[in-house]
C-alpha cells in the first residue's frame, strides 16, 4: 500500500489516516481504492476492534481532487458511472464496518469529506473544523454522499447546506448531529477519541456488530408487529450467543468479561 494511506494496529485499535497533506486529502481515484482496501483489511481482522479514521496536516478531507475532477469531465457516460461508483462503494464500506468507526476531525471537511464524517459511527472534531456541501458551486450535486449526511443531520438541515453550500462551523456541526463532541485542539482531540476507544474496548466486539445491525434495521420505521417480533429475536439471540453467556457470567461473578483488556 503506499503512502496515499496510512495503516497501524495498535492493541485492537485499527488507525487509517489520509496522508496527502498536500492535497487537503482530497480524494483521487488512487485514495478512493487503497482507502477501501484499508477498510476491508480492517473489517476482516479479528485483532481489530475498533477503527479509528484520520488525517495529516491542516485538513480532514477536502473533498475531491481538482485534477481528478478535471480528468472525469472527460469521461463518457459509462466511465462515469464506473468511477461514481467507487466513491459510492467507499462510502457504503464504512458505513456498514462490523467494527465502530471515530472519525477524527482535526480541520476542514468539505464534499466528499463530510460523507466521511456521516459514514462513521462517531465523529469528534476540533473547534476550528468546517465544514461545507459545496457540490452545488460546482454544478453538481452530493449524491452518493446524501444517504449518509441527510441520516446524520436530518432533511431539514440538509436542504440548506446542500442547497447554500455555505460553510459551517464545528459547533455548527455539533447542533445540526453531524459530530458528536467538539474540543478546542489537537491534544484534546486525541484526549477526546482515547476515551471513546477506551469505552469501546470495554464491550463486547459481538454484541457491537449486532447493535449496529440492530440499529440499521429500526431507525426510521414505525414500530410494527414485524419490528417487535424482529427485535424480540435479536435480543434471544443475543442472549444465547456466547459474548451474552459470558457478559451475564462477568456481572454475577463480579469479574470483567474476557473482552475487557487486562491492566
Amino acid at each position: 500500500m503506499s503512502e496515499t494511506i496510512l495503516s497501524e494496529i495498535d492493541n485492537g485499535i485499527g488507525i487509517i489516516t489520509l496522508n496527502r497533506p498536500e492535497r487537503h486529502n482530497a480524494f483521487d481515484d488512487v485514495l478512493i481504492q487503497e482507502l477501501s482496501a484499508a477498510l476491508a483489511d480492517m473489517n476482516g481482522n479479528p485483532a481489530v476492534r475498533v477503527v479509528v479514521l484520520s488525517s495529516t496536516g491542516k485538513s480532514f478531507c477536502a473533498g475531491a481532487d481538482l485534477n481528478w475532477m478535471k480528468r472525469a469531465a472527460g469521461y463518457g457516460p459509462e466511465e462515469s458511472r464506473r468511477d461514481a461508483a467507487g466513491l459510492a462503494g467507499l462510502l457504503r464500506t464504512l458505513n456498514e464496518m462490523r467494527k465502530p468507526t471515530i472519525a477524527r476531525v482535526q480541520g476542514p471537511a468539505y464534499g466528499g469529506g463530510v460523507g466521511l464524517v456521516a459514514a462513521c459511527d462517531i465523529a469528534i472534531a476540533a473547534f476550528d473544523a468546517q465544514f461545507a456541501l459545496t457540490e452545488v458551486k460546482l454544478g453538481i450535486i452530493p449524491a452518493v454522499i446524501s444517504p449518509y449526511v441527510i441520516t446524520a443531520i436530518g432533511e431539514r438541515k440538509a436542504r440548506r447546506y446542500m442547497l447554500t453550500a455555505e460553510r459551517f462551523s464545528a459547533a455548527e456541526a455539533y447542533r445540526i448531529g453531524l459530530v458528536h463532541e467538539i474540543v478546542p485542539g489537537q491534544e484534546e482531540l486525541d484526549e477526546a477519541v482515547g476515551e471513546i476507544v477506551d469505552a469501546l474496548l470495554d464491550n463486547s466486539p459481538a454484541a457491537i456488530g449486532a447493535c449496529k445491525d440492530l440499529i440499521k434495521a429500526v431507525a426510521g420505521r414505525p414500530v410494527t408487529d414485524e419490528v417487535v417480533a424482529d427485535t424480540a429475536a435479536r435480543i434471544v439471540r443475543a442472549r444465547a450467543s456466547d459474548d451474552g453467556r459470558e457478559g451475564m457470567a462477568a456481572f454475577l461473578e463480579k469479574r470483567k468479561p474476557r473482552w475487557v483488556a487486562k491492566p
